[in-house]
């Protein structure tokens, strides 16, 4: 996101981490596109998914633009440090990934159809960086929130993973794990490429499309 703090593509451990803070750090009130509470309760019958794709300022416009989703949110997710401050994980000292918390409407949008965002969103086979922004923090993941979940990211990277291959990328190297705690980032950061449409986005696909949901199997 800003070169100044590039750093280190190794992984923190926990006895080396920042200590952070027992208070949360402020965030927005209300989302800037939606104006729906950001910190609001999930409504009944909804869902939340958490991805990371690299900066997010990139990764939450591609979810805000979707029929279903009710609200996104950035924030870190990940590491050891809590309630760690935008600068903290950029020194690559607190083991946190950027990511998105999206909350959707399972009657309107399906889980599999953000995997296909997800997928076909970034490159996954890069490892602790994403484009030009290298470090910890730009790593891929998925972070699921209920079995069901975890069973269709696995299923998707079995599908796509071979695809990937077969056009000259590497292993995916995309982390699938129980979601963490959710640290929401600064208020600024919230929605930042609606406030700032011509803003800094390093995220970019890698032109091969993921048919999770189109009922191709591995």
């Amino acid at each position: 996101m800003f070169q100044v703090f590039r750093k280190s593509a190794e992984m923190v451990s926990a006895a080396d981490a920042l200590s952070g803070r027992s208070a949360p750090i402020p965030t927005a009130e209300r989302h800037f596109t939606f104006d729906r509470p950001l910190t609001g309760d999930v409504p009944e019958g909804f869902e939340v998914a958490i991805f990371g794709m690299g900066c997010f300022w990139g990764v939450e416009r591609m979810f805000w633009k979707l029929d279903g989703v009710w609200l996104t949110m950035v924030g870190y997710a990940g590491g050891f440090t809590p309630n760690p401050t935008y600068k903290e994980v950029c020194t690559g000292q607190t083991g946190h990934n950027e990511v998105v918390r999206v909350v959707y409407d399972p009657a309107v949008i399906t889980y599999d159809d953000l995997l296909r965002v997800f997928w076909e969103g970034h490159d996954p086979t890069q490892g602790m960086r994403q484009g030009n922004d290298v470090g910890t923090q730009y790593r891929s993941g998925i972070y699921w929130t209920s079995e069901a979940q975890k069973d269709a990211a696995e299923a998707s990277r079995a599908v796509f993973a071979p695809r990937l291959e077969a056009a000259g990328y590497g292993m995916v190297t995309s982390e699938i794990i129980p979601a963490p705690e959710f640290y929401f980032a600064e208020e600024y950061h919230q929605q930042y490429l609606a406030k700032n449409p011509d803003g800094y986005c390093g995220i970019g696909g890698t032109g091969v499309s993921c048919p999770i949901g189109t009922g191709v199997s591995a």
